[in-house]
């Protein structure tokens, strides 16, 4: 839901569009009450804002003569932040309304951008992919987003320089497949030319991206997005796990996300639907245990722990913590 500034500026632009608006008008197009409209006028004359307000049959509220807007002066880093957030919204769900709203506001600022701004910025939404409906993230450093963008369209390679979870640094060549925002973060998938196995790297590590000459051929097969999850499901981490879980696809995903958990069929009969329960072998690589018995309680399907015998013991006392919970008088 818009908040109120939101609803302020959006009353401001109607106003700006010409002529007299009546009340109940912009109620209606704001969402809300007469009285609601009212304040809100309100507060753009408390902003210096002439608004006026005309009587009748036919009367509401206009600006007042020869009102404009002073101009929109953006960064390099503004502008980036701006259209980043206006992606996202576009890609969250919004209702057509906003979708209408985010894309004609996105259009005005490219609009008044530089050129070479502009190109740089189209270059990087054309570089992105959403494993979901995006949350909020932190936007990365613009140098390195827009240099691994721009290498991203043309196929070449980039040199990054890198600081690991563990805190080690390294300098690595990196054939850049694409750009992903998951989980609130921004992420580049690609080849690690050094030892010609595919990476994926947070961008927010990365200190330095530099344009290195040559090009190379991207791979066919999944996409960035399906890629990035794909590299998190088998990221090496201290256990592996493997759970039979009867149920549909998804009833798991629901609880085991498939940047967590990979899903591949135990049994299955000729043409069974998709939608239909079965048993499913469930794979992951985690750090810890311990959260596991609740996620798969949770699902309050049948399940079988086929390794590790530590994830089998902490089910087990669980069990035993709630069935004492339960008989509590």
């Amino acid at each position: 839901m818009p908040r109120p500034t939101g609803r302020v500026l959006t009353l401001l632009e109607l106003l700006q569009s010409g002529g007299t608006r009546t009340v109940a008008e912009l109620a209606d197009r704001l969402g809300v009450e007469g009285r609601t409209v009212r304040r809100y006028v309100d507060q753009l004359i408390d902003l210096d804002v002439p608004v006026e307000s005309v009587r009748g049959r036919y009367g509401g509220y206009r600006l007042g003569p020869g009102y404009r807007l002073p101009p929109l002066m953006l960064s390099d880093d503004e502008a980036l932040a701006v259209l980043l957030g206006l992606v996202a919204d576009r890609r969250a769900g919004l209702t057509t309304t906003q979708q209408t709203a985010s894309e004609t506001a996105s259009a005005k600022i490219r609009r008044v951008l530089p050129k070479h701004v502009a190109r740089r910025l189209d270059t990087l939404l054309e570089s992105l992919a959403f494993t979901d409906r995006p949350a909020e993230f932190d936007t990365p450093d613009s140098g390195v987003l827009l240099t691994i963008a721009d290498a991203v369209r043309h196929h070449r390679p980039v040199s990054i320089r890198y600081t690991d979870r563990d805190g080690r640094r390294s300098e690595r060549t990196l054939h850049a497949y694409g750009i992903v925002a998951h989980g609130g973060r921004w992420y580049v998938t690609g080849e690690d030319a050094r030892i010609g196995e595919e990476r994926t790297f947070r961008l927010d590590r990365i200190a330095d991206a530099r344009t290195l000459p040559g090009s190379f051929e991207a791979p066919v097969g999944p996409g960035p997005a399906q890629r990035v999850l794909s590299g998190f499901a088998a990221a090496e981490y201290r256990y592996q796990v493997t759970v039979r879980i009867h149920g549909t696809v998804e009833q798991i995903r629901a609880r085991l996300p498939a940047g967590l958990a990979s899903l591949e069929e135990h049994e299955s009969a000729a043409g069974e639907d998709r939608a239909t329960e079965r048993w499913l072998r469930v794979e992951m690589r985690v750090e810890r245990l311990d959260w596991l018995p609740p996620v798969l309680a949770s699902l309050d399907r049948p399940f079988v722990i086929e390794r590790p015998d530590e994830l089998r013991d902490l089910v087990a006392a669980l069990a035993d913590r709630l069935t004492s919970y339960a008989r509590r008088a």
